[in-house]
C-alpha cells in the first residue's frame, strides 16, 4: 500500500546525494520491485520473467525508496508492515517461515521490515545510514517497541557462513521468552549443528550481511536456525530489535540522521 493510498504525509529525508521517500504510486512500487529483483534474483531476466520481485504482502505494506538525487536512480528499498495484534503477527511475511507464537505475548507496537536490499553496484555506507534514518522516523512516529524481519545471507550453502552462524549461536540468539520456533521444512539449525565451534569474530563479521551487522550492533537478536529460501536463493534468520534496548548513543545518532 502506498503512502498516497494511506493518506499519509511523509516528508522526504535528504542527506548528501541521497533522498529517502515513501512510494506514492503504483509506478513507485514497481521501481522497488525491480530493484528487489536485481538484488535478490540477479541481473538477467529470462523469457517469461516479469523482472519484478512481487508478492501478496506488497499491497498491504508501505514501501521506502532511497534514490541518488543526481540521477533519480534507486539505490535501496525496503517495505514496512505495522503489526496489529495477534492476527497481524500471524499474517506477517516472517510468519511464513517461523512460528512466532511466543511474540504474541509482546504487548508493545511492532513493525516488520522486509525485502531490504541495496543496488548490487552501490556500496556507499551513507545509503544504509539514510535508510536507517527513514526507518527511525517510522519507529518514532508509530511508537514502535519491536522491529523485526528476516535478514538474508546470499546463497543457500551454510558452509560458507559457519563463523557467522557460530557467532550468532554464541552471542545473539533470542531470549527464550520471545524465541521463534521452527516452521519451515528446510532449515539449518546452527545452534544445534555447531555446538563446539568457536567463531572467528573477524571472519564472522565479514560474512554477515550489513543489515544484520547493524541490527546486532544495536542489541538485536536472531532465531536459533536459518531458513533455506529456494525462491530467493538465500539463507535467512529471523531478526528482531527491542527499541528500548538500543544503546542511548546509537539512538541519538539515528535521530540526528532522521532529523
Amino acid at each position: 500500500m502506498t503512502a498516497a493510498a494511506r493518506g499519509v504525509a511523509a516528508p522526504d529525508l535528504c542527506r548528501g546525494i541521497y533522498r529517502a521517500r515513501l512510494a506514492c504510486s503504483a509506478a513507485d512500487v514497481r521501481v522497488a520491485q525491480a530493484l528487489r529483483w536485481l538484488a535478490f534474483r540477479g541481473q538477467r531476466v529470462e523469457p517469461g520473467d516479469s523482472g519484478l520481485d512481487a508478492d501478496e504482502h506488497d499491497r498491504v505494506c508501505q514501501h521506502v525508496l532511497v534514490e541518488d538525487i543526481r540521477s533519480g536512480a534507486p539505490v535501496c528499498t525496503f517495505r514496512l508492515l505495522p503489526i496489529a495484534g495477534q492476527d497481524g503477527l500471524r499474517r506477517s511475511y516472517s510468519a511464513r517461515y517461523y512460528d512466532l507464537s511466543a511474540l504474541e505475548g509482546f504487548r508493545g507496537p511492532m513493525l516488520e521490515m522486509g525485502r531490504f536490499c541495496l543496488h548490487p553496484a552501490r556500496h556507499d555506507p551513507d545509503i544504509l545510514r539514510i535508510a536507517w534514518g527513514m526507518l527511525t522516523r517510522h519507529v518514532d512516529q508509530g511508537r514502535i517497541e519491536m522491529l523485526f524481519g528476516c535478514t538474508s545471507f546470499a546463497g543457500t550453502d551454510e558452509g560458507v557462513y559457519l563463523d557467522a552462524f557460530a557467532l550468532l549461536k554464541e552471542r545473539y540468539t533470542a531470549p527464550e521468552r520471545w524465541a521463534p520456533k521452527g516452521k519451515a521444512t528446510q532449515r539449518f539449525r546452527f545452534a544445534h549443528a555447531l555446538p563446539n565451534r568457536r567463531a572467528d569474530r573477524r571472519l564472522a563479521m565479514l560474512e554477515m550481511p550489513p543489515l544484520l551487522r547493524t541490527y546486532l550492533a544495536m542489541g538485536g537478536w536472531v532465531s536459533d536456525h536459518a531458513v533455506v529460501d529456494r525462491d530467493l536463493q538465500t539463507l535467512h534468520v529471523f531478526t528482531a530489535l527491542e527499541i528500548g534496548r538500543i544503546p542511548p548513543a546509537r539512538a541519538r545518532s539515528l535521530r540526528m540522521v532522521a532529523g
